[in-house]
């Protein structure tokens, strides 16, 4: 299968501490990719790195069939993670001349900028001088150049980062639009939900090495947590006999019921009959694995949730609970 995207054994320090170390990465064309990871894990410079803006200091990597991001760029779209527009420019002006340096003609351009622009919620800012426009609508705007020309490939770094929850939608909607197009889509974020709800296949990167690299679907086969949400119909009714289930080895409190978790080995299905038949339910069901808790599984080398696991947590619900707030 030919790849849009190859990565073989990269590594990338800035005096001694290493940002990439040995990473591999094979992305094959008109695929949905996630890069994910909390904060400083090395996904942007692992970006930066395809994108020929830095050179790894060993291995090598292919980008659309090159040797270098540089051989093919009129065929990517970039959003990088610093924002940045010609700000003195009228917005429709900025977005035809980013479009000509990808080989699309003026003209085209320039009939495609108007409805870009009113898909992303920015109809009627043609004429608007970008430093007029907000953080957000810049953002927006500069999606819309990433966009633009139709790339192969469209790599967005942290694209949703400070939006609010109508721009993610429509951000979104675009996304997926590029890939019923044809296009390959590389999304680096540190909030799981998008990745997990947008991609078919996550790579997860940690202290500059790779610890998962799965597609979606196997990776809720081999990291199922054996959780189900539970909530009674009854908001008084005791659920001291479930916990004593031999199929259940926690109760948990949680809004509007209970987490259960199974103990290993137990049969999801059967575990839920017996317990609808032990406390009528007003809702129950097993609980959508999170990629949250796949990558602290793993930090954590598989046990429970340690010191250092727990701090991990607690960061990636701080970026989260951030993004939530703006």
């Amino acid at each position: 299968m030919e790849h849009a995207i190859e990565l073989r054994d990269v590594r990338k320090t800035f005096g001694a501490n290493v940002a990439v170390n040995a990473v591999s990465l094979a992305v094959p064309r008109g695929a949905v990719y996630g890069v994910i990871g909390p904060s400083g894990a090395g996904k942007t410079t692992c970006i930066r790195m395809i994108m020929s803006i830095l050179f790894p200091d060993s291995g090598s990597l292919s980008v659309l069939g090159r040797a270098s991001a540089l051989e093919a760029k009129d065929r990517i779209g970039y959003l990088p993670e610093e924002r940045g527009v010609y700000r003195k420019m009228r917005v429709g002006a900025f977005l035809t001349y980013l479009a000509q340096l990808k080989g699309v003609s003026r003209d085209t351009a320039a009939a495609r900028v108007p409805d870009l622009l009113e898909r992303v919620g920015l109809r009627g800012t043609e004429r608007t001088p970008c430093d007029e426009l907000s953080k957000g609508m810049l953002q927006r705007v500069q999606f819309v150049g990433a966009i633009l020309h139709e790339p192969e490939l469209l790599i967005l770094d942290e694209p949703f980062s400070g939006l609010d929850p109508v721009s993610v939608r429509l951000l979104r909607e675009e996304v997926q639009r590029a890939h019923t197009r044809g296009a390959t889509i590389l999304l680096s974020t540190h909030i799981m939900a998008y990745a997990e709800e947008m991609c078919d296949h996550v790579f997860m990167i940690h202290e500059g090495r790779k610890v998962l690299d799965q597609p979606m679907a196997g990776m809720r086969r081999q990291f199922d947590p054996r959780r189900l949400l539970f909530e009674p119909l009854r908001a008084d009714a005791d659920v001291a006999g479930i916990a004593a289930m031999p199929d259940v080895s926690m109760v948990e409190a949680a809004a509007g019921g209970y987490t259960i978790t199974l103990v290993e080995g137990a049969e999801p299905s059967l575990a839920v009959a017996r317990i609808a038949a032990l406390v009528p339910p007003a809702r129950i069901e097993i609980a959508r694995l999170r990629l949250e808790d796949v990558f602290i599984r793993i930090v954590a080398g598989g046990g429970g949730l340690d010191e250092a696991a727990a701090a991990l947590r607690n960061r990636l619900q701080s970026d989260a609970a951030q993004e939530a707030r703006v």
